[in-house]
Protein backbone atom coordinates (compact mmCIF):
# COMPACT_ATOMS: atom_id res chain seq x y z
CA UNK A 1 0.00 0.00 0.00
CA UNK A 2 1.58 3.60 -1.57
CA UNK A 3 1.83 5.74 1.91
CA UNK A 4 -0.36 9.01 1.77
CA UNK A 5 1.81 12.01 0.88
CA UNK A 6 2.86 14.08 4.45
CA UNK A 7 1.59 17.73 4.58
CA UNK A 8 3.62 19.76 7.17
CA UNK A 9 1.28 22.82 8.34
CA UNK A 10 2.92 25.72 9.84
CA UNK A 11 1.52 27.94 12.02
CA UNK A 12 2.25 30.50 14.56
CA UNK A 13 1.16 28.85 18.11
CA UNK A 14 -1.47 25.73 18.15
CA UNK A 15 -3.67 26.90 21.12
CA UNK A 16 -6.84 28.03 20.90
CA UNK A 17 -7.76 30.84 18.20
CA UNK A 18 -10.24 30.51 15.09
CA UNK A 19 -7.69 29.92 12.31
CA UNK A 20 -5.94 26.38 14.73
CA UNK A 21 -9.53 25.51 15.33
CA UNK A 22 -10.33 25.64 11.80
CA UNK A 23 -7.01 23.47 11.36
CA UNK A 24 -7.79 21.12 14.01
CA UNK A 25 -11.21 20.54 11.66
CA UNK A 26 -9.36 19.63 8.33
CA UNK A 27 -7.03 17.40 10.07
CA UNK A 28 -9.98 15.85 12.00
CA UNK A 29 -11.90 15.26 9.04
CA UNK A 30 -9.47 14.68 5.99
CA UNK A 31 -9.57 10.67 5.44
CA UNK A 32 -6.84 8.98 6.81
CA UNK A 33 -5.72 7.43 3.41
CA UNK A 34 -5.72 10.94 1.62
CA UNK A 35 -3.24 12.62 3.20
CA UNK A 36 -1.06 12.45 6.54
CA UNK A 37 -0.39 15.85 8.71
CA UNK A 38 2.44 17.28 10.56
CA UNK A 39 2.21 20.36 12.55
CA UNK A 40 4.92 22.71 13.09
CA UNK A 41 5.16 25.75 15.80
CA UNK A 42 6.76 28.46 14.73
CA UNK A 43 6.38 29.20 18.90
CA UNK A 44 4.82 26.47 21.12
CA UNK A 45 1.78 24.34 21.51
CA UNK A 46 -1.15 24.32 24.79
CA UNK A 47 -3.51 21.57 25.49
CA UNK A 48 -5.45 22.31 22.32
CA UNK A 49 -3.27 19.78 20.68
CA UNK A 50 -5.56 17.18 22.18
CA UNK A 51 -8.58 18.34 19.98
CA UNK A 52 -6.63 16.42 17.14
CA UNK A 53 -8.38 13.01 16.83
CA UNK A 54 -6.38 11.88 14.01
CA UNK A 55 -3.42 9.50 15.05
CA UNK A 56 0.14 9.87 14.36
CA UNK A 57 -0.14 13.37 14.18
CA UNK A 58 3.38 14.88 15.50
CA UNK A 59 3.27 19.19 16.30
CA UNK A 60 6.60 20.31 16.64
CA UNK A 61 7.60 23.75 18.81
CA UNK A 62 10.26 25.96 17.34
CA UNK A 63 10.57 28.22 19.82
CA UNK A 64 11.09 31.08 17.29
CA UNK A 65 11.43 33.90 20.41
CA UNK A 66 13.97 31.90 22.17
CA UNK A 67 16.26 31.16 18.92
CA UNK A 68 15.87 33.69 16.55
CA UNK A 69 14.35 33.74 12.81
CA UNK A 70 17.67 32.17 11.61
CA UNK A 71 17.44 29.61 13.88
CA UNK A 72 13.65 29.12 12.99
CA UNK A 73 14.23 29.01 9.55
CA UNK A 74 17.46 26.33 9.69
CA UNK A 75 15.31 24.08 12.25
CA UNK A 76 12.02 24.31 9.97
CA UNK A 77 14.73 23.24 7.09
CA UNK A 78 15.96 20.31 9.26
CA UNK A 79 12.43 19.49 9.62
CA UNK A 80 11.75 18.89 6.14
CA UNK A 81 14.69 17.46 5.57
CA UNK A 82 13.98 14.58 8.30
CA UNK A 83 9.90 14.25 7.80
CA UNK A 84 10.29 14.72 3.71
CA UNK A 85 6.94 16.52 3.47
CA UNK A 86 5.63 16.62 -0.35
CA UNK A 87 3.70 20.06 0.98
CA UNK A 88 4.23 22.35 3.36
CA UNK A 89 1.31 24.77 4.12
CA UNK A 90 1.64 28.19 5.77
CA UNK A 91 -0.09 30.34 7.08
CA UNK A 92 -0.29 33.87 7.87
CA UNK A 93 3.08 36.47 8.06
CA UNK A 94 4.90 34.33 10.31
CA UNK A 95 4.66 31.44 8.17
CA UNK A 96 5.93 33.07 5.83
CA UNK A 97 9.35 32.01 7.30
CA UNK A 98 8.55 28.16 6.11
CA UNK A 99 8.83 28.98 2.35
CA UNK A 100 12.32 29.39 1.91
CA UNK A 101 13.68 26.34 3.78
CA UNK A 102 10.71 23.93 2.75
CA UNK A 103 12.36 25.10 -1.25
CA UNK A 104 15.78 24.44 -0.11
CA UNK A 105 14.55 21.04 1.62
CA UNK A 106 13.34 20.37 -1.63
CA UNK A 107 9.56 20.35 -0.49
CA UNK A 108 7.65 19.89 -3.88
CA UNK A 109 5.35 21.80 -3.23
CA UNK A 110 4.62 24.67 -0.87
CA UNK A 111 0.78 26.19 -0.10
CA UNK A 112 0.20 29.53 1.66
CA UNK A 113 -3.04 30.58 3.47
CA UNK A 114 -4.23 34.08 4.67
CA UNK A 115 -7.05 33.66 7.49
CA UNK A 116 -7.01 37.18 8.81
CA UNK A 117 -5.08 40.55 9.95
CA UNK A 118 -2.69 41.39 12.30
CA UNK A 119 -3.85 44.73 15.05
CA UNK A 120 -1.19 46.66 13.68
CA UNK A 121 -1.94 46.14 9.83
CA UNK A 122 -5.96 46.08 9.90
CA UNK A 123 -6.23 47.43 6.83
CA UNK A 124 -3.16 45.31 5.25
CA UNK A 125 -1.61 48.99 4.33
CA UNK A 126 1.59 49.14 6.13
CA UNK A 127 4.53 48.28 3.45
CA UNK A 128 7.14 45.73 5.42
CA UNK A 129 4.23 43.59 5.67
CA UNK A 130 3.62 43.57 2.34
CA UNK A 131 7.35 43.58 1.23
CA UNK A 132 7.48 39.99 2.97
CA UNK A 133 4.73 38.49 1.09
CA UNK A 134 6.11 40.38 -2.13
CA UNK A 135 9.64 38.81 -1.55
CA UNK A 136 8.30 35.16 -0.57
CA UNK A 137 5.77 35.02 -3.35
CA UNK A 138 8.00 32.91 -5.68
CA UNK A 139 8.10 30.31 -3.25
CA UNK A 140 4.22 29.70 -2.97
CA UNK A 141 2.81 27.13 -5.47
CA UNK A 142 -1.09 28.22 -4.28
CA UNK A 143 -2.49 30.33 -2.50
CA UNK A 144 -5.36 30.02 -0.27
CA UNK A 145 -7.64 32.73 1.79
CA UNK A 146 -10.51 32.47 3.91
CA UNK A 147 -12.11 35.77 2.43
CA UNK A 148 -12.50 37.25 -1.29
CA UNK A 149 -11.58 40.64 0.97
CA UNK A 150 -8.21 38.59 2.05
CA UNK A 151 -8.01 36.96 -1.98
CA UNK A 152 -8.58 40.48 -3.25
CA UNK A 153 -5.77 42.03 -0.84
CA UNK A 154 -3.71 39.59 -2.32
CA UNK A 155 -4.60 40.33 -5.96
CA UNK A 156 -4.22 44.43 -5.84
CA UNK A 157 -1.68 45.23 -2.40
CA UNK A 158 0.76 42.00 -2.96
CA UNK A 159 0.35 41.71 -6.98
CA UNK A 160 -0.72 37.79 -6.85
CA UNK A 161 -2.48 37.09 -10.06
CA UNK A 162 -6.10 35.58 -9.48
CA UNK A 163 -5.79 31.91 -10.73
CA UNK A 164 -2.86 31.37 -8.26
CA UNK A 165 -5.51 32.10 -5.49
CA UNK A 166 -8.05 29.12 -4.42
CA UNK A 167 -10.78 30.77 -1.73
CA UNK A 168 -12.32 28.51 0.13
CA UNK A 169 -14.60 29.75 3.32
CA UNK A 170 -14.00 28.13 6.79
CA UNK A 171 -16.70 25.34 7.66
CA UNK A 172 -18.55 24.94 10.94
CA UNK A 173 -19.86 21.72 12.41
CA UNK A 174 -23.62 22.09 12.05
CA UNK A 175 -24.65 18.95 14.09
CA UNK A 176 -22.24 19.84 17.47
CA UNK A 177 -23.46 23.89 16.85
CA UNK A 178 -27.02 23.56 16.84
CA UNK A 179 -29.77 25.67 18.44
CA UNK A 180 -30.86 23.95 21.98
CA UNK A 181 -33.89 23.98 23.40
CA UNK A 182 -34.20 24.77 26.46
CA UNK A 183 -30.83 26.56 26.93
CA UNK A 184 -28.30 25.27 28.60
CA UNK A 185 -26.62 27.46 31.04
CA UNK A 186 -25.16 25.75 33.52
CA UNK A 187 -21.66 26.82 32.82
CA UNK A 188 -23.05 30.31 34.39
CA UNK A 189 -22.71 31.63 37.62
CA UNK A 190 -25.99 31.19 39.52
CA UNK A 191 -27.40 34.62 39.11
CA UNK A 192 -27.00 34.71 35.37
CA UNK A 193 -29.15 31.11 35.39
CA UNK A 194 -32.71 32.38 35.75
CA UNK A 195 -34.54 31.73 32.43
CA UNK A 196 -36.06 35.34 32.32
CA UNK A 197 -32.52 36.57 31.62
CA UNK A 198 -31.79 37.86 27.82
CA UNK A 199 -27.75 36.56 27.71
CA UNK A 200 -25.67 38.72 25.15
CA UNK A 201 -22.17 36.97 24.27
CA UNK A 202 -19.01 36.65 22.66
CA UNK A 203 -16.27 33.89 22.21
CA UNK A 204 -12.82 34.48 21.32
CA UNK A 205 -9.18 35.25 21.84
CA UNK A 206 -8.97 38.42 24.44
CA UNK A 207 -6.87 40.27 22.48
CA UNK A 208 -6.88 44.02 20.93
CA UNK A 209 -8.42 43.51 17.63
CA UNK A 210 -11.58 41.77 18.89
CA UNK A 211 -12.04 45.16 20.29
CA UNK A 212 -14.00 43.40 23.71
CA UNK A 213 -13.69 46.84 25.13
CA UNK A 214 -16.39 48.45 22.56
CA UNK A 215 -18.77 45.46 23.58
CA UNK A 216 -18.71 46.02 27.14
CA UNK A 217 -18.91 49.78 26.98
CA UNK A 218 -22.18 49.51 24.41
CA UNK A 219 -23.53 47.07 27.35
CA UNK A 220 -22.65 49.34 30.46
CA UNK A 221 -24.12 52.50 28.51
CA UNK A 222 -27.01 50.65 27.42
CA UNK A 223 -28.31 49.19 30.58
CA UNK A 224 -27.47 52.96 32.68
CA UNK A 225 -30.04 54.93 29.57
CA UNK A 226 -32.38 52.05 30.03
CA UNK A 227 -32.73 51.03 33.59
CA UNK A 228 -35.49 48.40 33.00
CA UNK A 229 -32.91 46.02 31.11
CA UNK A 230 -30.67 45.63 34.33
CA UNK A 231 -32.93 43.35 36.03
CA UNK A 232 -33.58 41.05 32.57
CA UNK A 233 -30.13 41.72 30.23
CA UNK A 234 -26.54 39.88 31.08
CA UNK A 235 -23.39 39.83 29.33
CA UNK A 236 -20.54 37.16 28.72
CA UNK A 237 -17.58 37.09 27.04
CA UNK A 238 -15.92 33.71 26.80
CA UNK A 239 -11.65 33.76 25.96
CA UNK A 240 -8.41 34.10 27.14
CA UNK A 241 -5.54 35.67 26.08
CA UNK A 242 -3.41 39.38 26.83
CA UNK A 243 -6.39 41.04 27.24
CA UNK A 244 -9.09 39.46 29.86
CA UNK A 245 -7.18 41.19 33.05
CA UNK A 246 -7.45 44.79 31.73
CA UNK A 247 -11.14 43.45 30.16
CA UNK A 248 -11.70 42.22 33.69
CA UNK A 249 -10.44 45.71 35.21
CA UNK A 250 -12.74 47.63 32.92
CA UNK A 251 -16.09 45.68 34.01
CA UNK A 252 -15.20 46.34 37.98
CA UNK A 253 -14.14 49.95 37.18
CA UNK A 254 -18.21 50.27 35.36
CA UNK A 255 -18.73 49.05 38.67
CA UNK A 256 -20.74 45.83 36.43
CA UNK A 257 -19.16 42.50 38.06
CA UNK A 258 -23.31 41.37 38.58
CA UNK A 259 -24.05 42.07 34.81
CA UNK A 260 -21.19 40.93 33.16
CA UNK A 261 -19.41 37.64 33.33
CA UNK A 262 -16.30 36.95 31.93
CA UNK A 263 -15.06 33.57 32.86
CA UNK A 264 -11.94 33.00 30.77
CA UNK A 265 -11.25 30.41 28.62
CA UNK A 266 -13.99 27.72 28.30
CA UNK A 267 -14.11 24.79 26.54
CA UNK A 268 -17.99 23.82 26.11
CA UNK A 269 -18.32 26.13 23.40
CA UNK A 270 -21.17 24.39 21.74
CA UNK A 271 -23.07 24.71 25.06
CA UNK A 272 -21.98 28.53 25.60
CA UNK A 273 -23.63 29.48 22.07
CA UNK A 274 -26.74 27.45 22.77
CA UNK A 275 -26.55 29.65 25.89
CA UNK A 276 -26.94 32.95 24.12
CA UNK A 277 -29.96 34.92 22.77
CA UNK A 278 -27.71 37.49 20.26
CA UNK A 279 -23.83 37.03 19.50
CA UNK A 280 -21.87 40.00 19.18
CA UNK A 281 -18.31 40.05 17.58
CA UNK A 282 -16.71 43.61 17.81
CA UNK A 283 -13.47 42.84 15.89
CA UNK A 284 -11.02 46.17 14.69
CA UNK A 285 -10.88 43.64 11.28
CA UNK A 286 -11.64 39.49 10.45
CA UNK A 287 -10.78 37.44 7.58
CA UNK A 288 -13.58 34.62 8.33
CA UNK A 289 -14.76 34.16 11.68
CA UNK A 290 -14.53 31.09 13.24
CA UNK A 291 -17.35 31.87 16.11
CA UNK A 292 -18.85 33.95 13.87
CA UNK A 293 -20.55 30.70 11.67
CA UNK A 294 -20.57 28.42 14.75
CA UNK A 295 -22.94 31.42 16.28
CA UNK A 296 -24.51 31.20 12.91
CA UNK A 297 -25.25 27.38 13.06
CA UNK A 298 -26.42 27.68 17.01
CA UNK A 299 -29.67 29.97 15.49
CA UNK A 300 -28.31 33.15 17.41
CA UNK A 301 -28.87 36.64 15.47
CA UNK A 302 -25.54 38.45 14.98
CA UNK A 303 -24.32 42.10 15.53
CA UNK A 304 -20.89 42.75 14.23
CA UNK A 305 -18.21 45.00 12.95
CA UNK A 306 -18.69 45.97 8.83
CA UNK A 307 -15.38 44.84 7.81
CA UNK A 308 -13.33 41.84 6.34
CA UNK A 309 -15.05 38.78 6.09
CA UNK A 310 -18.13 40.03 8.27
CA UNK A 311 -19.32 40.99 5.55
CA UNK A 312 -19.47 38.39 3.09
CA UNK A 313 -20.97 36.24 6.32
CA UNK A 314 -24.15 38.13 7.81
CA UNK A 315 -27.06 39.22 5.54
CA UNK A 316 -28.30 42.80 7.11
CA UNK A 317 -31.26 42.49 8.01
CA UNK A 318 -31.93 39.02 7.57
CA UNK A 319 -29.39 37.07 9.85
CA UNK A 320 -28.13 39.91 11.79
CA UNK A 321 -26.59 43.87 11.81
CA UNK A 322 -23.75 46.00 10.76
CA UNK A 323 -21.97 48.71 13.46
CA UNK A 324 -19.02 50.21 12.82
CA UNK A 325 -15.61 49.65 14.77
CA UNK A 326 -15.26 51.45 17.77
CA UNK A 327 -19.15 52.82 17.62
CA UNK A 328 -20.39 52.02 20.82
CA UNK A 329 -22.91 54.44 20.40
CA UNK A 330 -24.22 52.40 17.42
CA UNK A 331 -23.92 48.87 19.05
CA UNK A 332 -25.54 50.52 22.31
CA UNK A 333 -28.31 51.06 19.82
CA UNK A 334 -28.60 47.63 18.10
CA UNK A 335 -28.62 46.22 21.41
CA UNK A 336 -31.83 47.88 22.79
CA UNK A 337 -33.39 47.35 19.73
CA UNK A 338 -31.86 43.27 19.48
CA UNK A 339 -32.97 42.84 23.22
CA UNK A 340 -36.49 44.30 23.16
CA UNK A 341 -37.68 42.17 19.88
CA UNK A 342 -37.90 38.55 20.54
CA UNK A 343 -39.33 38.34 16.84
CA UNK A 344 -36.51 39.79 15.45
CA UNK A 345 -34.13 37.47 17.93
CA UNK A 346 -35.79 34.58 16.31
CA UNK A 347 -35.85 35.53 12.27
CA UNK A 348 -32.69 36.35 12.49
CA UNK A 349 -31.42 33.39 14.17
CA UNK A 350 -33.59 30.86 11.96
CA UNK A 351 -31.93 32.20 8.75
CA UNK A 352 -28.67 32.16 9.87
CA UNK A 353 -28.50 28.52 10.90
CA UNK A 354 -30.05 27.70 7.08
CA UNK A 355 -27.33 29.47 5.49
CA UNK A 356 -24.56 27.66 8.00
CA UNK A 357 -26.31 24.44 7.38
CA UNK A 358 -26.15 25.22 3.63
CA UNK A 359 -23.39 26.91 2.62
CA UNK A 360 -20.87 26.49 5.51
CA UNK A 361 -20.86 22.55 6.38
CA UNK A 362 -17.29 21.28 7.30
CA UNK A 363 -17.77 18.62 4.67
CA UNK A 364 -17.46 21.15 1.78
CA UNK A 365 -14.84 23.09 3.62
CA UNK A 366 -12.33 19.68 3.59
CA UNK A 367 -13.41 18.35 -0.17
CA UNK A 368 -11.88 22.10 -1.66
CA UNK A 369 -9.18 21.59 0.33
CA UNK A 370 -8.55 17.90 -0.62
CA UNK A 371 -8.79 19.53 -4.48
CA UNK A 372 -6.31 21.90 -4.09
CA UNK A 373 -3.70 19.09 -2.42
CA UNK A 374 -4.56 16.98 -5.00
CA UNK A 375 -4.40 19.29 -7.78
CA UNK A 376 -0.95 19.76 -6.75
CA UNK A 377 0.48 16.46 -5.76
CA UNK A 378 -1.48 14.73 -8.72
Amino acid sequence: MTTPPLILHVIHHLHMGGMENGLVNLINRMPAARYRHAIACVEDYSDFRERLTQPAVEVFPLYRSRQGVWGLRRALFNLCKRLRPTIVHSRNQSGLDALLPATLAGVPYRVHGEHGWDVDDLGGTRHKPALLRRFHAPFVNRYITVSKDLKQYLIDRIGIRAERITQIYNGVDVVRFNPLTPKSRAWLPASFQREDLLLVGSVGRAQEVKDHATLIQAFADLINAHSALRATLRLTIVGDGPMLATLRAKVTELGLNEFIYLPGALNAIPEVLSSLDVFVLPSLNEGISNTLLEAMAAGLPMLATAVGGNLELIEAGNTGAFFAPRDTAALSRLLHTYATDAGLRRRHGDAGRQIAVSRYSLTAMVEQYIEVYDALCH
